[in-house]
């Protein structure tokens, strides 16, 4: 006798579904902060090679001009905040030393123009070289900056956006144009790196409080929104492309979280998120990045170091001044 065989079928019931589905999204919430975090390292490395790149590029720029290129240039004629008559800034003046020759050569005439001008040896106040400020650099931007794409609105408009600044000293940064030296904070000498109008070249750097131990380049964040001009690559002035008056008053450090310890005109004051700032005018500006607990920044001699939120900051100026004349404070990463 044949006997039909009867297929029983299985099949997930909604309670067993639902377990699965679960067990899913557990996996998922504790793989998602590792997979964050090798994308901030990923992205953290970058920035470092980026400063890296600059630092060379300072110093090859360096080495055909004499000395490290100024932080930005004004003529005797303007003042050193005059937003509408500046000249143009580091950042342009090394573009051929990070392979962006194209983009120098569109503008060179503008800026020799300029040069003649602040040296008083002719030329004539040529704002043509802000006709690249709405290119984008790669080498100028960190990944982990979140508002890159965010074009600065104010004085002209569609200025692009950056992630690094000329050191220009811990103290004021008209006080410290054409190198000169400042004693703003514990009776220290407060001289910037890269300055309005002038700089040092890295063998002075190294016989004052040494090249490895005196920061040139920091590290910035954008604005919050359009009108907020901090992290502009072209556009020197402090928190564009520069910092100043860093490590003194209520500039304590790197992250600072308080209220208007960035001080540039239209910013958007946001301590919430370690945006502090004052917009009534141009002078000071700290170093900020979202790198977790530090900012990276590129020293004298072309290395790059990273130093913690909450340095002490004695120590921040210290690090600011390229001849305290003070020994290196030790801990400070």
């Amino acid at each position: 006798m044949v006997r039909s065989l009867s297929l029983r079928r299985w099949a997930f019931t909604l309670i067993e579904l639902l377990v699965v589905i679960a067990i899913i999204a557990i996996l998922i919430g504790l793989l998602l902060p590792a997979v964050q975090k090798v994308r901030e390292a990923a992205a953290r490395m970058s920035c470092s090679n980026n400063l890296k790149q600059i630092g060379i590029a300072c110093h090859t720029w360096g080495d055909a001009n004499g000395s490290l290129p100024p932080a930005y240039l004004v003529s005797p004629q303007v003042g050193w905040n005059d937003q509408n008559n500046i000249g143009p800034n580091w950042a342009i003046f090394i573009l051929p030393q990070i392979e962006q020759d194209n983009l120098y050569r569109q503008v060179s005439t503008n800026v020799q123009n300029y040069q003649a001008w602040q040296k008083g040896t002719g030329g004539f106040n040529d704002q043509g070289w802000r006709n690249i400020r709405g290119q984008k650099v790669k080498t100028y931007q960190c990944p982990s900056e979140e508002n890159s794409n965010i074009l600065a609105s104010q004085v002209g408009g569609g200025w692009a956006r950056g992630n690094y600044a000329a050191n220009m000293g811990p103290c004021d940064p008209g006080g410290a144009a054409n190198g000169a030296t400042q004693n703003c904070n514990y009776g220290w000498g407060g001289g910037g790196v890269l300055t309005i109008n002038s700089s040092v070249t890295v063998g002075q750097l190294s016989n004052a409080d040494g090249s490895a131990y005196t920061i040139m380049i920091k590290h910035l964040r954008v604005g919050t929104n359009d009108y907020d001009m901090r992290g502009v690559w072209s556009f020197g002035m402090p928190g564009c492309s520069t910092t100043a008056n860093d490590g003194v008053g209520d500039s304590y450090g790197p992250n600072d979280t308080g209220c208007c310890s960035d001080d540039l005109a239209y910013c958007n004051d946001r301590p919430d998120i370690a945006m502090g700032c004052w917009g009534g005018g141009w002078g000071q500006a700290t170093a900020r990045a979202r790198h977790g607990t530090q900012v990276l920044c590129g020293m004298g001699d072309g290395s790059v170091r990273g130093f913690r939120n909450g340095i002490n900051q004695q120590t921040w100026y210290q690090l600011s001044s390229r001849n305290d004349g003070q020994p290196f404070p030790s801990n400070v990463d």
